[in-house]
């Protein structure tokens, strides 16, 4: 920060009064001022008799005689409070916007709201060093504070509390008075970009009329501004860049910065059908592409433009997570070399909460990417909403200050000013390793898409549009009349671009169906799609005992020179004696057994969300704490052998942010074993945006496999509507195409084999599996370490504890209420009951589920038993699935929660459901 700063936020009569008790008795006065004033007095004037004269900068020379040196003084600090006044808030100030009025924001930066006057405009003020240039008049100060601050280019930094940060921001803009100096060729290659932008966009218009592209008409400067934006990156050594926007202007930045084929495009405009039967395909302006660019200079960088839908603004999450695992893999010691790039709306950034949730990941460990470029298309409309009517907060932008990350907001009409500020984030982002905003202010050219009509909401502002000149003329303009182009040479740019495009369009329409190139490809080499055969082939997932002494070697010794807490001492010490000596392993251990076993095999883990360090339960403890230090000790860490990375993260309060980060890791790494774990299974509704249109439908859709695994916490033990049901039925709705894999598991074993299979097959497929509460601590669900060392999952477990030809009800049901029903079959003593468990609801088994009813010659009453109520669970999954038995209902009756807030009533209705299992007869 400028040494002056310390002045800023004391009132001007306060340094008056200061001044002439320094000049009575200098030592009466606190040390630091009297410098100060020493120095002041040095510069204004000599005291050898003279009046004390200031000169201008032609030399002029201004008489302060009949002035007290006090009121020079004061107009000194009221200058330093002018200069302070631009920085707050020249933004509001600005020719930012190239097709609307500026609001009207008092006060405003006149001088005379700062005890100036015209009079004061040719008198000479120190207070000119405090921008860095030499004592001038104040006309001269004022020159350069509206160049800096009050031009193409507004900046909002001063909320930024770190005095370091400020001086760096400040020396920055202040350098060539925050103006670009492009040399000619520079100056050309933005004119070509700009061309490529706008010519695009005509020859769709042309080719294909009223068909919906999005048009980036109106921001067309973001072209030039992103290609420069790569080139520089390059220069400074990042090799990967990842990108997420919406759909305005997506086509453009595929054709002119991502180059892709134009002739591909053109094939998705024709409608034409795609070449994969098991592929439905997207809107040609939700694709992404991966592509290796090779900059001017000659070096190369890998981009990648993420694939997402209409859902705004989830993009931004899923790109910070790729950033994250490419980070993680290739470049652990240096974040900086991926950068991502977020491009937003302006409606969407300022009303979709899910940019807060973004933000305050921004700088924690489990999340953080070494900052963020965040560009804002800001069309000043969303939708059909106006800006006034589509936030409360000035700028779209305004959730830059919850991270006080620097906000620059620049007309788009001005293609240099747009390109220079991408310089200035860039070298922000390498610098602090943090977000800057960029508000790129400009407007669309149609409605939003090419079939609206603006003109219903917004007649006045589309008057001034229809008339205004596209960003390219505007520049040419600005070239020729600088002499760097002479008049034919847009034209010459326009005809070789347009015929290019000619050329695609006739070739592509010879084509006759349409391919889309998976995203990020190189990162699935090795990988292939697999069908529902593929996915019910075994695969073995058993482990040496070797091995797995190994990891429990590792998770039931605490390091002996730190002290823990009794309950941890304890903790630990079980899991030593169920391995050791009980062979009584619990979900717990099976689930350390299996990150253990993967780690040592050379994959990474990844588990990220609330609370998952302890887990919300109590039972993990992937992290004990030292304490009397609170030092974290991740005991897996201790395992040797281990070729893989374990990470462990309790997240932000957020589910929908969190878990697109984690999609987008699961993306980027297929090698990693990535899990979310919702708190509570139904809080997963949170994230249900990324569920939706990510998780379930991403390869049907993008072509993209994604091996996430969401672990939902369900079970009904009378907490409540909100602690019970991990809502089965909705997962279950997604299904179809052997799009995911949703499963229940009863036994930790199962569930290691499930985790291990997650990673040990060639393709990879998002895994729901519905994990207990409870059953955590339930002595009977316990599994043997053979269980581990042997076998593989089970998609279907039958009951091996009645003679089949005497059971006369055969019951179906997952999870937790398995357990229910096998303790009230032992109290009522039926041994005419077989229970069979159903460990994978999707894909279901149901060559697996025939051959086990053939096992029972003499049933006649099929029950199909959950513990949620009729109208959830996976009842209605069922009826649809199975059609060659007829089943019976035993549940809870139908309800719109899913359970009871009392506990003496969930258990009286529990309990009524176990009696349907068992009574046939009992009327409904």
């Amino acid at each position: 920060m400028d040494r002056f700063s310390f002045l800023n936020a004391a009132h001007a009569e306060f340094f008056a009064q200061l001044y002439d008790q320094y000049l009575e008795n200098p030592d009466s006065v606190e040390p630091s001022w009297r410098g100060f004033f020493q120095g002041f007095d040095f510069g204004m004037s000599t005291y050898n008799g003279e009046n004390p004269v200031s000169q201008t900068e032609n030399g002029t020379s201004v008489s302060l005689e009949g002035t007290s040196a006090s009121e020079k003084l004061q107009k000194e600090f009221n200058v330093i409070k002018l200069i302070d006044a631009y920085r707050n808030r020249g933004h509001l100030f600005t020719k930012t916007n190239p097709v609307h009025k500026r609001r009207t924001y008092t006060p405003t930066l006149d001088i005379e709201n700062f005890g100036l006057s015209k009079a004061d405009l040719s008198t000479i003020f120190d207070a000119a060093k405090v921008i860095k240039i030499a004592p001038c008049s104040l006309a001269d100060i004022l020159g350069h504070l509206d160049k800096i601050y009050c031009q193409s280019i507004g900046v909002e930094y001063m909320y930024i509390r770190n005095p370091n940060d400020i001086q760096w921001i400040q020396n920055k803009i202040g350098h060539n008075d925050n103006h670009p100096d492009f040399s000619h060729d520079e100056k050309r290659a933005i004119l070509n970009k700009l061309n490529q932008a706008v010519s695009f966009e005509n020859f769709l218009h042309t080719k294909y009329v009223g068909q919906k592209r999005f048009s980036l008409e109106g921001g067309e400067s973001i072209i030039p501004a992103i290609d420069s934006l790569i080139e520089m990156a390059a220069e400074k050594g990042i090799e990967q860049f990842v990108m997420g926007m919406a759909h305005r202007g997506r086509l453009n930045i595929l054709a002119n910065i991502f180059g892709k084929s134009t002739q591909d495009i053109f094939g998705e405009f024709e409608g034409k059908d795609y070449d994969q039967d098991q592929f439905d395909g997207d809107v040609k302006y939700h694709l992404g592409l991966t592509a290796q660019k090779t900059t001017r200079s000659g070096k190369t960088i890998n981009i990648n433009l993420a694939p997402n839908p209409s859902h705004l603004e989830t993009v931004g999450a899923v790109i910070e997570g790729i950033t994250r695992a490419k980070q993680d893999k290739y470049f652990p010691d240096d974040f900086s070399k991926v950068l991502p790039i977020a491009v937003h709306g302006d409606a969407a950034i300022s009303g979709q909460g899910i940019l807060y949730e973004l933000v305050q990941m921004a700088q924690l460990d489990g999340y953080k990417t070494g900052g963020t470029i965040h560009i804002v298309i800001n069309n000043q409309v969303g939708f059909t909403t106006n800006y006034l009517d589509g936030r409360s907060s000035t700028y779209c932008t305004d959730v830059a200050k919850v991270t006080l990350s620097p906000v620059l907001h620049v007309n788009a009409d001005d293609a240099e000013a747009v390109v220079h500020v991408m310089s200035f984030a860039l070298d922000f982002r390498m610098h602090f390793g943090r977000d800057v905003f960029i508000d790129l202010l400009g407007y669309r050219k149609y409605g939003h898409n090419e079939g609206d009509e603006p003109r219903f909401t917004q007649p006045l502002l589309y008057k001034i549009i229809a008339k205004h000149k596209n960003p390219r003329d505007i520049y040419a303009e600005k070239l020729l009349a600088e002499g760097v182009i002479d008049a034919n040479y847009v034209k010459g740019l326009e005809v070789e671009y347009k015929s290019n495009l000619e050329v695609n369009l006739e070739e592509s329409r010879k084509k006759e169906l349409t391919i889309i190139t998976p995203f990020m490809q190189n990162e699935w080499e090795g990988f292939t799609k697999a069908g529902v055969a593929q996915m019910f082939k075994k695969v073995d997932t058993s482990y040496s005992k070797e091995g797995l002494t190994a990891v429990a070697n590792a998770i039931c010794n605490l390091p002996k020179d730190k002290k823990f807490i009794s309950k941890i001492q304890k903790l630990i010490n079980d899991r030593k004696t169920m391995f050791f000596e009980t062979n009584k392993l619990d979900w717990a251990m099976a689930e350390h057994l299996a990150y253990g076993s993967l780690l040592q095999e050379g994959y990474d883990v990844r588990i990220s969300g609330q609370d998952v360090e302890r887990g919300t339960f109590s039972h993990r403890h992937a992290v004990v704490k030292v304490e009397d230090s609170e030092e974290e000790v991740v005991l897996i860490n201790n395992l040797e052998g281990k070729k893989g990375k374990f990470s462990v993260y309790n997240s932000l309060l957020s589910e929908y942010g969190v878990l697109g980060f984690d999609y987008g890791y699961a993306l980027a790494n297929p090698n990693a074993l990535t899990i979310w774990e919702a708190q509570f299974g139904d809080f997963s509704n949170g994230a249900q945006i990324m569920i939706d249109q990510y998780i379930s439908c991403g390869e049907d859709k993008w072509n993209n496999q994604n091996g996430i695994v969401l672990l939902l916490p369900h079970g009904y033990e009378g907490q409540g509507a909100e602690h019970s049901s991990g809502r089965i039925e909705r997962y279950l709705q997604l299904c179809a195409r052997q799009n995911m894999v949703v499963a229940d598991c009863t036994t930790p074993a199962n569930f290691f084999h499930l985790l291990r299979k997650q990673m040990k097959t060639k393709y990879r497929k998002p895994l729901i599996v519905f994990t207990p509460k409870s059953l955590l601590r339930d002595p009977r669900v316990v599994s043997g370490i053979e269980e581990f060392t042997t076998g593989t999952f089970q998609e279907t477990i039958d009951d091996e504890t009645v003679n089949k030809n005497g059971v006369k009800t055969l019951v179906f049901c997952t999870g937790k209420f398995y357990y229910d029903i096998t303790a009230e079959r032992e109290i009522n003593g039926r041994k005419d009951v077989a229970v069979v468990r159903i460990e994978q609801l999707f894909p279901l088994p149901t060559e697996q589920l025939k051959k086990i009813i053939a096992r029972y010659p003499n049933v006649d009453d099929y029950v199909w038993a959950q513990e949620e109520p009729k109208n959830m669970g996976a009842y209605g999954f069922m009826l649809m699935n199975i059609t060659t038995v007829k089943f019976r209902l035993a549940s809870l009756r139908a309800s719109a929660a899913s359970a009871s807030g009392s506990y003496t009533r969930s258990k009286r209705r529990h309990a009524e459901a176990l009696k349907f299992v068992f009574d046939k007869n009992i009327s409904r």
